[in-house]
């Protein structure tokens, strides 16, 4: 039986989703306690997941999936898990059987994040500085918001991505902007098909440059269409970055996505 899992945390004390050798991850806390909880070792449990996560990054729509064996309900999973997890910075949000075909990776058809930016125009709030960036000018929304929509689209986003090998840079950007909340933080929303690495913190670190006056709107795409890593802005924190949600398709959509998603990556 195949469940889905939906997952927040406090990115923080973690470095990032991945399991590593002698490092606290978000993946490896996960299942050392589905392990003890399953009976099993931890080699043998393998949680999938739509999103992998930089370390200090936070979610709270993250999901993944687990083969669960026999003999396991969902609910009672999911009871043992939040009792399990007591140190509170990963809980699991619920614990369902996933429809058929279902890919926490391949089946979602975007993934969107939540970038916090606090200016000079921001009251100070202690309780927010491990969630917020805070940079010290007053940034410019309207530029800020001009550089963000003129990016949209299908595009090669080598400028805007840490290169890994063999890894595709193509992807869709669906949805950028920025908005003031009500207590004066700015908020980006980044929505894409999927994000290459460190992809929102670098299209964030470029905006803000636009914001201080450092670059132009035009800027964004005229780096872009260069397909080269710049000095023009610096990276954005990983504080200030939150996972907030997977789009999926229906449920009887869930194997065809999957298997077009994987085809699509075989190709690059």
């Amino acid at each position: 039986m195949r469940l889905r899992l939906d997952i927040a945390y406090d990115g923080t004390d973690f470095d990032g989703w991945g399991t590593q050798p002698n490092r606290r991850t978000v993946q490896g806390v996960l299942e050392n306690a589905l392990a003890t909880i399953l009976r099993r070792e931890e080699s043998e449990v393998r949680l999938v997941v739509a999103g992998r996560t930089d370390a200090g990054v936070h979610a709270t729509g993250q999901v993944a999936h687990m083969e669960c064996p026999d003999g396991m309900t969902p609910e009672r999973l999911f009871h043992r898990l939040r009792s399990f997890l007591s140190a509170g910075d990963v809980i699991v949000k619920s614990v369902t059987v996933a429809p058929e075909g279902f890919d926490a990776r391949f089946s979602a058809i975007y993934r969107r994040y939540e970038y916090r930016v606090a200016d000079a125009d921001t009251p100070q709030d202690p309780r927010a500085r491990r969630y917020t960036w805070r940079v010290k000018e007053r940034l410019d929304l309207d530029s800020m918001n001009e550089a963000a929509t003129s990016l949209l689209g299908l595009r090669d986003w080598t400028t805007y991505c840490r290169p890994r090998d063999n890894a595709t840079r193509v992807r869709e950007l669906q949805e950028f902007s920025w908005r003031r909340d009500e207590a004066g933080v700015l908020v980006a929303t980044v929505q894409a098909d999927a994000f290459c690495h460190s992809m929102v913190r670098n299209l964030v670190g470029m905006c803000v440059a636009v914001g201080r006056g450092r670059l132009v709107p035009t800027d964004a795409v005229r780096l872009l269409e260069a397909k080269e890593r710049t000095s023009a802005f610096i990276v954005a924190r990983a504080t200030g970055l939150t996972f907030v949600e997977v789009g999926y398709p229906d449920a009887a959509e869930m194997g065809i996505r999957a298997e077009e998603t994987r085809a699509r990556r075989a190709l690059v």
